[in-house]
């Protein structure tokens, strides 16, 4: 089947970025400019037949996150509405690091009421999103897609289905996060929480012991190795599209016709198999950015990536399912693709068998159709990841706030080696720049330019990007729990 697109065909280099930092934007600065008002809303949700109150980003008319197009510019009016302090990362894009989104860093957090305006260059077309960075606010769903469409797809007979997964709870994430801790019981975490050190994939672990100390150097005490383990929170429900499987999204597609599917891991705790069932696809793009393409039913899907999927489906009358499956385990969510007389089954909230954990298998096939261009290696660091009691996640030895910042200088080419020495996997998320998988457990290679790639337990990852978009930058792991235990530093340019 012939599923290619110009837009994933044509993908610009990784190197795209911003020359100068812009100064912060004030009150007047989209005079005579249309601007989209995006508000931060809360908003009732139905899940299991239970309410529950969560986040949402709107424009005025209701209309979720943003769609746009490259070659145009990010011209937004962020507003607080939710009653409570936010701010918003725009994922994927490489604003100026003023407008990145990310508190005490790039910008103050936002206070209710009050509106943040936005404006740069919308260079590269891509599936990314938005979603908050401050406190456990994401745990409760404040995100939304942000798609920046190619002009030259303007009129592809292509029916885009945009999909964002979800892992839900009840509980308030800040109940969860003192039961990783230790302060309270294990059912904090959701009766499965781990502690670490101890296995956790049978999700029956002890809670850790009382946190260390933050006081600098020394004060984080090293873990001996243990068992790699996958779950450290346990979700009432999986979501695909704000539904789970007892009452899934459907879509209305023609027989025949061609989809594009957009697909986001906006889940806070969770990797998951995407499972196209009946449908073969083409993966053309992940974290928007294009790959040589790649056939197959069943692909690996990190926290915080995206996934373009190319499907053409059959010229019949029918409904097609495609899952998400969450790792090691037979939970999962998904939606359904229905022609207008297509028969909808139901679907089992659970798979027939057991997912594997996902790891780089995916990755290490991956090959960018722009890949970054061959020159010489300035500047290398490493970044170790280890663990301490009292769910403390450190990266080189250091909780955030503690951290030394990953020097770069303008113009450099930049290597970062992440080498994971803990119980479990992080999906690791540079801000502002796409960067090239360049090494899988030290052995090179030329793999995709993303934004967030998987680093396996006691596993090493090297990627490798360009320093052209000067500022501070956060750079961590997208697990909210791990992140809120510590593991973020910077990447912060020299003057």
């Amino acid at each position: 089947m012939n599923l290619s697109r110009r837009r994933f065909l044509a993908a610009t280099a990784a190197t795209a970025g911003l020359a100068a930092v812009a100064p912060p934007l004030g009150p007047g600065a989209f005079a005579g400019a249309a601007t989209t008002t995006l508000s931060v809303v809360r908003r009732p949700i139905q899940v299991l037949g239970k309410s529950a109150e969560m986040f949402d980003i709107v424009q005025p008319d209701g209309a979720r996150g943003l769609h746009a197009e490259a070659g145009g510019r990010f011209r937004v009016r962020l507003e607080n509405r939710a009653g409570e302090p936010t701010l918003i990362h725009w994922h994927g894009l490489t604003p100026p690091w003023q407008q990145d989104g990310v508190p005490g860093l790039s910008q103050p957090a936002l206070a209710p009421g009050k509106g943040y305006d936005y404006d740069f260059p919308l260079e590269r077309p891509g599936t990314h999103w938005m979603h908050s960075h401050l406190g456990l606010q994401e745990q409760r769903l404040l995100a939304a897609p942000l798609i920046v469409r190619d002009p030259a797809d303007r009129d592809a007979d292509v029916h885009e289905v945009v999909v964002m997964l979800h892992d839900f709870t009840f509980r308030d994430p800040t109940e969860i996060l003192a039961g990783l801790r230790g302060s309270g019981d294990a059912a904090a975490a959701g009766g499965h929480g781990a502690g670490h050190g101890q296995p956790a994939s049978a999700g029956h672990g002890a809670p850790p012991p009382a946190a260390a100390g933050h006081g600098g150097q020394g004060d984080h005490a090293a873990m001996a190795p243990a068992a790699a383990h996958l779950h450290d929170v346990e979700y009432d429900a999986f979501l695909a599209a704000d539904r789970s499987l007892d009452d899934p999204q459907v879509y209305r597609v023609e027989k025949g016709g061609r989809v594009s599917l957009r697909l986001i891991n906006a889940a806070t705790a969770t990797h998951f198999w995407i499972d196209l069932d009946r449908l073969h696809g083409r993966l053309v793009a992940v974290d928007g950015i294009a790959v040589v393409p790649m056939d197959g039913r069943r692909f690996e899907f990190a926290i915080a990536q995206r996934l373009d999927i190319l499907l053409q489906l059959p010229a019949e009358e029918g409904a097609w399912p495609v899952f998400a499956v969450r790792e090691g385990d037979v939970k999962r969510t998904g939606f359904v693709l229905a022609t207008k007389s297509g028969r909808i089954a139901r679907q089992a909230g659970e798979a027939h068998d057991k997912a594997d954990p996902v790891g780089l298998g995916l990755e290490r096939r991956l090959r960018a159709t722009a890949p970054l261009a061959p020159r010489a290696v300035d500047r290398s660091h490493t970044l170790t990841f280890t663990e301490a009691p009292g769910y403390v996640w450190m990266l080189n030895g250091k909780v955030h706030g503690e951290h030394a910042p990953l020097a770069v200088r303008q113009g450099e080419r930049v290597e970062i080696t992440f080498a994971d020495q803990t119980t479990m996997a992080h999906p690791m998320h540079l801000h502002g720049h796409p960067f090239q998988v360049v090494a899988i457990d030290g052995h090179r290679m030329s793999g995709a330019v993303r934004d967030t790639v998987l680093v396996p337990a006691r596993g090493s990852v090297t990627v490798a990007f360009d320093a052209v978009n000067p500022g501070k930058w956060a750079l961590h792991c997208h697990h909210l729990y791990h992140m809120a235990g510590g593991m973020m530093t910077t990447v912060e340019y020299e003057a």
